[in-house]
């Protein structure tokens, strides 16, 4: 067994020798790569996901219903940042390929003209966002109890996402270009500030007005502003070679080879991100019509399980990063052995949250609210929070190193079968014509997760991916 373990975490096991076309490096340099781009990312995550339900148990603190008005807006708000979700995919991975490739000009001629279409998807979605916010929560299954106070949070928000955005797509590129602690410091600054205020403005303290659920909302556009400043500032740096900067003599004007490059990746992520945000959003809408209490607990146990998605998520952005950098520097054993490497660390990670859901489920959920039917439901739900750990921590790296190097037309084509398909279907009949309530619901989750995670493997593990061009 100890010999098994060995072997299944040893790099020189991850490469086969036909494949191998160069010196492949020792345990202590690739772990020590991975984990030096992956720790930043990760404490990102998870920093984020940890603020995300501290926000949610001080907005709990109003009760069910203000639990319920934040979170109905998630995946309207999701769904109109979709053009810009997959375009920063196309950054990732096209800055990554030209820094691999060493070709620095190109990694920031890709980050200015990228910059100046996220800027314009920006105007599009707010003013969406503005005059479509009740139509957006009611088809997403806002109850009459609530809507009218995520009407107004989402409206907020939205005014607060063109910041969050332009910071997101300069982030998107240093992560690329290998720089994943920008993102970390200007992200976690953010959520600090977010929580500051919240203090101040949900339940009004010192000459702060009590706002309640417009307090929370301000309080995360303020968030957004400051990271955006510090997302900035990182590319303002004077131009030295090998520097991500706008500061560069790097073209602004649209050019065939970059706009072709991001929008080849970003096109297919966009179809995936329609497929995606279609199945969360049909299924969100499916859990908020069990009612206002199911859904709460709903929300609880989603801030619980995206904990464990921030420790996954860090180890497939540095997945990303490495898989297309190593193509970029033409060595596809190696982006096959960091994308291995990637799964394996992250596959501990959600083996250890896995148990520490099991053990402290009842706990978790009185952080966020103590009503006992929430407890009873949360309670059993989080086995199969636990659950997911395993098959999510794998399936976020496979699917993070494919995007990496630009095979996101196969990523799109899982996510339409499982997320768009399986997901909804499957949680309805367990959900609806089986009684299982909010617990049927979950367990489609589960099987969605479960199957991206079998598609997305086997497809890494052909090698496939390794032939595309950018």
């Amino acid at each position: 067994m100890l010999q098994f373990i060995k072997r299944f975490f040893d790099p020189s096991h991850m490469v086969s020798a036909d494949m191998a076309e160069g010196p492949i490096p020792t345990a202590k340099e690739a772990y020590g790569r991975m984990v030096s781009l992956a720790w930043p990312s990760a404490v990102e995550s998870v920093l984020i996901c940890l603020t995300g339900s501290v926000d949610t148990m001080m907005v709990g603190t109003l009760g069910a219903a203000a639990i319920s008005a934040v979170g109905i807006t998630s995946q309207p708000r999701f769904l109109m940042m979709t053009p810009i979700i997959a375009l920063n995919t196309g950054v990732t991975a096209v800055v990554a390929r030209r820094r691999g490739e060493g070709d620095f000009e190109g990694a920031r001629r890709t980050l200015k003209q990228a910059l100046i279409f996220c800027m314009m998807f920006c105007v599009l979605m707010v003013t969406g966002a503005l005059l479509f916010a009740e139509e957006l929560l009611t088809l997403a299954g806002a109850q009459s109890d609530f809507i009218g106070l995520g009407v107004e949070y989402y409206r907020i928000i939205m005014c607060g996402q063109v910041f969050a955005c332009i910071g997101m797509t300069i982030n998107a590129a240093q992560r690329g270009y290998g720089n994943t602690k920008v993102s970390m410091r200007s992200n976690v600054t953010a959520n600090i500030v977010n929580l500051i205020f919240n203090y101040f403005l949900i339940n009004g303290a010192w000459f702060f007005p009590r706002l309640e659920t417009r307090g929370a909302a301000i309080a995360t556009a303020l968030g957004s502003i400051v990271a955006f400043f510090m997302a900035l500032s990182s590319v303002l740096k004077p131009d030295i070679p090998g520097v991500l900067t706008l500061r560069s003599g790097a073209s602004w004007k649209f050019d065939k080879r970059t706009t072709g490059s991001i929008f080849k990746v970003a096109s297919s992520t966009f179809v995936e991100q329609i497929f995606m945000r279609f199945g969360f959003f049909t299924y969100a809408s499916l859990v908020a019509r069990l009612g206002t209490v199911e859904f709460a607990t709903h929300q609880i146990c989603m801030n619980i399980i995206n904990v464990s998605f921030g420790f996954s998520d860090g180890f497939g952005v540095a997945s990303t990063s490495l898989v297309g950098q190593q193509l970029g520097a033409k060595r596809p054993d190696l982006s096959m052995m960091f994308g291995k490497i990637g799964q394996r660390l992250s596959l501990l990670a959600g083996l250890l949250m896995g148990l520490v859901f099991v053990v402290f489920r009842e706990p978790l959920i009185l952080l966020f609210n103590d009503d006992p039917a929430i407890v009873q439901m949360g309670s059993v739900i989080m086995l199969i929070v636990a659950a997911t750990c395993l098959v999510q921590s794998t399936q976020v790296v496979m699917s993070g190193c494919l995007r990496g190097a630009g095979d996101t037309k196969f990523v799109a084509m899982t996510s339409f079968i499982s997320i768009a398909a399986i997901r909804p279907a499957m949680s309805y009949i367990l959900c609806y014509p089986l009684g299982l309530g909010v617990v049927g619901a979950w367990l489609g989750l589960f099987g969605d997760q479960f199957l991206r995670m079998i598609l997305n493997t086997f497809r890494f593990y052909s090698g496939k991916w390794s032939t595309i061009k950018l």
